[in-house]
């Protein structure tokens, strides 16, 4: 009896405090009612605002971006890069779209596609300048995104540079772009005459995507290379 007692006491204590901090945060909001009230009008005010703002705002201009670009699209893929960038009098190049359209995703597609341009027409230090404005996690865009760079920067005679964006390509383990760095790294490894990363790249190939172009002629990289290899 005197445990059942014990435990009832300990149950209204248990109660008393949670009535008092009730009680506690009933007189903490009405003391700041009216600093909650502003508060939370403010997050409506900014909830409705973005709403709005992307509605009627954001998403008007990202169609009228994407009409406006179909142009340069087409040179681009007829290799007319000059065009594709600086459009032809008539139609925008993606320079007018990024200008015009900056905040939308087609103008950071822009981006991308006058990196990509720019490295076609040989300014290397323009297409790296491009390309490091294009973010994106596309497991197509994103790895040949970093290959460019790469191509960019062995043009430039920066092989360090280029190889830290053929990782970074690599990396994304796509089965299309992955074996296309892996040799284009091997050979740069071959070139400074790190032949054991070079055949590290080629052994990848053959065991991780073996379907592929690269891998399919891969066994002759490794053959001359380990034969190079054992006649040191």
């Amino acid at each position: 009896m005197a445990k059942d007692t014990g435990k009832i006491k300990k149950e209204e204590e248990n109660l008393s405090e949670l009535e008092n901090a009730l009680t506690k945060t009933e007189s903490v909001l009405q003391n700041h009612q009216k600093q909650i009230t502003i508060v939370v009008a403010i997050l409506v005010v900014v909830v409705v605002g973005y709403i709005g703002f992307k509605k009627f705002y954001i998403q008007p201009k990202e169609k009228s971006a994407q009409s406006q670009m179909f142009a340069a699209e087409q040179y681009f893929e007829k290799d007319s890069f000059n065009l594709a960038i600086n459009g032809d009098g008539n139609y925008f190049g993606f320079l007018d779209i990024i200008d015009r359209y900056g905040i939308t995703k087609s103008a950071k597609l822009a981006n991308y596609y006058i990196g990509i341009s720019y490295l076609h027409l040989g300014n290397y230090k323009e297409a790296v300048n491009y390309l490091n404005k294009f973010k994106s996690e596309d497991l197509l865009l994103a790895p040949v995104c970093e290959g460019a760079k790469g191509d960019a920067y062995l043009e430039m005679n920066n092989s360090k540079k280029a190889l830290v964006c053929y990782k970074k390509a690599i990396s994304y383990k796509n089965d299309f772009t992955a074996p296309v760095y892996l040799m284009k790294a091997a050979l740069v490894y071959e070139t400074e005459g790190n032949n054991e990363k070079a055949l590290e790249s080629y052994q990848e190939i053959k065991e991780n995507y073996p379907k592929s172009t690269e891998g399919r002629e891969i066994d002759k990289y490794i053959g001359r290379l380990s034969a190079k290899q054992l006649n040191k």
